[in-house]
């Protein structure tokens, strides 16, 4: 079965690179995704073998160390370890940072210290933590409340920047930190409607790199210099979302490039952000900025970067690139598998929906034998986006007969400050009616609108549930993933440091129950008569388990057709090769009995 096949190819994410030029990349070829180290000459070696999901490791510069943030069970409660990679064989894992109920999530490490953040004070507000790899003392940096997304230091460790969450949907603060005394600096208003994404700071610590929709619609290249206390421009592209990562050296910048799914890198000078050349990666995918695509990674000496790039064709792979010369080389496992040949790049089309609006999609044509039917497959979020990335799941579908239509329904990032915007609060419903109006389009690219489901996890979840409760004329079944079926159960349910986080974008339990009970698929569920397959994690501290047990109790009481599948070592979506190959092959049988 093709399905089992694209599952089993193995993927790798780059990590880390030390002075040596070694790298750590994330692989899953046992079936979880593990930390290995690739040799300068190639050589693989595997760090962990956990059972669980590791979710990120940084070299100790000047030693044989390495910090490992891992799992239990899908939680997402990341613990802190350190193997030493001078034992022979497998390092076994020694706690550096544990507390299971509490998050841990691993940003930086030098050679004297480490940079964490947690909510261990009040399990809600994320503090910044240093701590002394020799001693084991810790500083807290940063414990003013909030939700910190992401640190980046100085390379000098004077400073760092801090992007916190703000009241505003998809909107983050920028904070400048001072390490020696704490001191914290507002550089970007608390209430502004701005996206604050990919920081990278610049060799000398003079100043950093953003990439921000500040005062734009797109995402432009900007530059903060700390003496000045100045902001400048440095590249800006009207029709493209932009980010940069400067070379350590100071003599290079990638710069990645977001056009309709698709992300392209392109090397430029420092000096000058001058054009040098556009990497020659393969066409049609994502090189950076997608959630299944990490940044581009330099080598300390900036000799060369560890670049990750996927597209529907290619899984998640590391390249070498070297920018004096432009070689790209790709760093392979030995173990790596052949992807099947039948695989194909989707069309790229617009749907005009209710009220004139344009919806980009992707359309996969069938590449088995066409069954005439057709699955929407929903991305999660809802401030994410559907890409031009490797997905066994829509590849399998198409590969089953099914038209595969990937939206970028309104919500969606990657097309503008305004067209994400267009889904906030009372406008959520909006985004449901772009389905009906890819339903009412079906015709024009020789589908059959009788015989369409859909598919989605997380919010995509959500959005099923929600068409075919609000829309049960129209869709023949759906598959559920860790969906949402109420938003008011939802985020009175949800893990508390991320109730804050939802409720700006979904509306508030306080002010907006109303609302939120009028736009839940539960409010609706007896309209709701199309078959339905829903996949829950037992440990998902996004989405409680109790979300998929209160709609499918309610339709089995009913008598419409719903399967639950819950699997107890998983979270938020499936993690494990034999979770997924036990999942999805009941899902497409259920999707083909169904839509027949």
């Amino acid at each position: 079965m093709l399905l089992t096949t694209l599952f089993s190819l193995p993927t790798a994410m780059a990590l880390d690179v030390n002075d040596e030029g070694r790298m750590l990349v994330l692989y899953d070829g046992t079936g979880t995704r593990q930390v290995n180290e690739v040799a300068p000459d190639g050589t693989w070696r595997a760090l962990t073998e956990t059972g669980d999901t590791c979710r990120n490791a940084k070299f100790v510069p000047g030693t044989t160390q390495v910090i490992l943030e891992h799992d239990n069970g899908g939680n997402e409660r990341g613990q802190l370890s350190l193997l030493d990679l001078a034992v022979p064989g497998l390092p076994t894992p020694s706690p550096l940072v544990h507390d299971d109920d509490y998050i841990h999530s691993l940003l930086d490490a030098n050679a004297e210290r480490v940079l964490y953040t947690t909510n261990r004070r009040n399990g809600v507000d994320f503090d910044l933590i240093a701590r002394d790899l020799s001693s084991g003392d810790e500083t807290v940096l940063y414990d003013a409340g909030g939700w910190i997304f992401g640190v980046t230091a100085s390379p000098d460790d004077r400073w760092a920047v801090l992007r916190k969450a703000t009241d505003t949907p998809n909107s983050m603060q920028l904070l400048l930190v001072e390490t020696a005394t704490h001191a914290v600096t507002e550089l970007t208003p608390y209430d502004a409607h701005n996206e604050n994404a990919e920081i990278s700071w610049l060799p000398d610590s003079s100043g950093f790199l953003v990439s921000t929709d500040a005062d734009r619609d797109r995402m432009a290249l900007r530059r903060y210099d700390l003496a000045e206390a100045s902001w400048r421009d440095v590249l800006v592209d009207e029709a493209r979302d932009l980010a940069g990562w400067a070379s350590p050296d100071g003599e290079h910048l990638l710069v990645g490039a977001v056009d309709d799914g698709e992300v392209s890198l392109i090397l430029h000078r420092l000096k000058d952000a001058g054009v040098v050349a556009p990497l020659a990666l393969p066409a049609g995918g994502c090189a950076a900025m997608s959630m299944t695509t990490p940044s581009p990674i330099w080598s300390p000496d900036g000799s060369f970067a560890a670049i990750t790039y996927n597209s529907p064709i290619v899984p998640p792979t590391v390249y070498r690139y070297v920018p004096d010369s432009g070689e790209l080389t790709e760093v392979r496992h030995p173990d790596a598998g052949e992807v099947p040949a039948e695989l194909k790049h989707p069309e790229s089309l617009r749907v005009p929906s209710f009220d004139g609006e344009q919806v980009p999609v992707f359309v996969f044509r069938p590449t088995g034998p066409d069954l005439g039917t057709t699955v929407l497959h929903i991305h999660g979020g809802p401030e994410g986006a559907a890409m031009k990335i490797w997905s066994p799941v829509v590849s399998s579908l198409a590969a089953d007969g099914h038209t595969v239509v990937v939206p970028n329904v309104r919500g969606s990032v990657g097309y503008g400050k305004r067209w994400y915007s267009l889904d906030d609060r009372e406008q959520r419903l909006d985004s449901v009616k772009d389905l009906a109006a890819i339903h009412a389009w079906l015709p024009t690219i020789g589908a059959d609108p009788g015989r369409a489901a859909l598919w989605g996890g997380s919010y995509g979840g959500y959005m099923v549930l929600a068409g075919l409760a609000f829309q049960p004329d129209l869709w023949a079944a759906g598959v559920d993933i860790v969906g949402m079926a109420s938003l008011v159960t939802f985020l009175e349910n949800t893990s508390a440091y991320r109730r804050a986080m939802r409720e700006r974008e979904y509306g508030y339990l306080a002010t907006d129950r109303e609302f939120l009970e009028s736009a839940s698929p539960l409010s609706r569920v007896d309209d709701l008569r199309a078959p339905l397959f829903v996949i829950h994690g037992a440990n998902d501290p996004r989405v409680p388990l109790s979300e998929a047990e209160q709609i499918t109790d309610a339709l089995t009481e009913r008598g419409v057709p719903c399967k639950l599948l819950v699997y107890a070592d998983e979270g938020h979506g499936l993690a494990k090769l034999a979770n997924k190959l036990d999942a999805y092959p009941q899902a497409l049988s259920f999707l083909r009995d169904h839509l027949a």
